[in-house]
């Protein structure tokens, strides 16, 4: 259901929160790269040697990608394209090597989370002055996504591809709870209604949904309409009725059997559990739909796709992946042509042909590909088509604030666990959350 645990499922996530403890010791300092040096202008020509990186494609797409290279290289011969690919297990610790040492590539893939740190520095070209009317090729919640609190109306990365969270359920376990399929919950407080009917109805035979805090925090307190941070984001701000409304009602499913017990404490095999029958509700991503039909066929049989549960603000979890300039490149036209071809309708659609991804160019989200729902009864074909069309409504989406960051989502998580558990009452657990994420936001910023 979570955002969190749509974008487990997708390619790999940054850690936030190893970045942000080291940009105290220079990550925001000037220098080359830095977030005093000036923006570099266009000249009109499109020529020289661009460093382009990307994070764990190869050898998986190498094919794909060094075609979208060449095809390139040949419309432009004065440019040269250096591509080097990461891992996505050594990516966090070179991005803030290079970044300190000012040596970021021409065109760098990130993630929200560390286009964010960047961005946040002034490590990054405003790509809106770079490209002027280059907004309207992509869908609107993608290009809005790269925004910068306090920024005005810069946007520092090109979209490019991206995975929407939607909702997956085993329809039949559902329909014996007396539910209609036809009618999944589009709210965090439906969703929670229909669990407790479920936890009724089950016997202790399946579970509904998994307990495991990290992963819904802080994307179904953004649904409920709980403000996480003030306008300053220098301090967090959930503790409110909704928040603690929402550890109440977690107590109260976890002691009536909706979450399978173990789950509240340690990660469980969610696919595992799916796959056996064990659960009503699966990871919110595309991608696992295509993972149950090739791991558990007959659950797959069973599996049935709708939209996103949103709340009423409408937001969905989005987990995107953008192309960032660097700041002070010497090749600004080559470096903002190039990434305007890596993440063109036509090489976006055919790399997500490639890969259970999306288009964030509006182009080519508009291929009939994506919305073809066949007889409506094949999950993955649906599923593909769901979230392509959540995808061109959605407003800014869900996705968790880099400040939330691995340290703050375990002190949050440690309060929820206790109440949850009924060692202390949800509001005591909430305010101690509050605190505690306080603390680790002041002591970050501290230099």
């Amino acid at each position: 259901m979570t955002r969190s645990q749509a974008t487990r499922t997708a390619i790999t996530t940054l850690l936030a929160g190893t970045l942000l403890s080291l940009s105290a010791c220079g990550l925001n300092g000037g220098g080359q790269g830095g977030g005093n040096t000036k923006d570099t202008e266009r000249t009109g020509t499109v020529s020289g040697e661009i460093t382009f990186r990307t994070l764990q494609l190869k050898p998986k797409f190498t094919g794909y990608v060094q075609g979208v290279i060449d095809s390139f290289e040949q419309r432009h011969p004065d440019v040269t394209v250096k591509w080097e690919d990461v891992p996505g297990d050594g990516y966090n610790e070179k991005l803030v090597a290079d970044a300190q040492a000012g040596a970021l590539p021409d065109v760098v893939n990130l993630s929200t989370d560390s286009f964010q740190l960047l961005g946040d520095r002034g490590m990054l070209a405003d790509v809106a002055k770079l490209d002027g009317g280059v907004a309207k090729d992509y869908v609107p919640g993608a290009w809005e996504q790269f925004r910068l609190p306090g920024k005005g109306d810069g946007v520092y990365a090109y979209p490019w591809y991206v995975t929407p969270e939607i909702l997956t359920f085993n329809k039949d376990l559902f329909e014996k709870a007396g539910l209609d399929p036809a009618q999944p919950p589009t709210s965090v407080e439906q969703f929670f209604d229909y669990a407790e009917r479920i936890a009724a109805r089950s016997g202790g035979q399946y579970s509904v949904f998994m307990a495991d805090p990290k992963g819904r925090l802080p994307g179904d307190w953004q649904k409920m309409g709980v403000p996480i941070l003030n306008e300053k984001r220098d301090r967090f701000t959930f503790d409110t009725d909704k928040a603690v409304e929402w550890v109440g009602r977690m107590k109260d499913l976890y002691s009536k059997g909706a979450m399978p017990r173990e789950s509240l404490l340690k990660s469980d095999d969610i696919n595992q559990l799916y796959g056996a029958g064990k659960l009503v509700f699966g990871p919110g991503s595309p991608g696992f739909v295509k993972d149950v039909r090739q791991n558990a066929p007959q659950v797959y049989e069973r599996t049935q796709v709708a939209g996103a549960v949103t709340g009423r603000l409408g937001h969905i979890g989005i987990y995107a992946q953008a192309l960032g300039i660097r700041k002070d490149t010497a090749h600004p036209d080559a470096a903002a042509e190039f990434a305007k071809w890596v993440t063109n309708g036509p090489n976006q659609v055919e790399f997500s042909r490639k890969a259970t991804i999306y288009p964030s160019n509006a182009k080519g989200l508009a291929d009939p590909y994506f919305s073809d729902r066949g007889d409506g009864k094949d999950a993955e074909t649906v599923a593909r088509a769901v979230g392509a069309e959540q995808l061109k409504s959605a407003a800014l989406d869900a996705n968790t604030p880099v400040e939330w960051t691995s340290q703050v989502g375990d002190a949050v998580v440690r309060e929820m666990q206790k109440a949850i558990q009924g060692d202390q009452d949800a509001k005591t657990a909430v305010r101690k959350a509050q605190e505690e994420a306080n603390k680790l936001l002041a002591a970050a910023a501290r230099p």
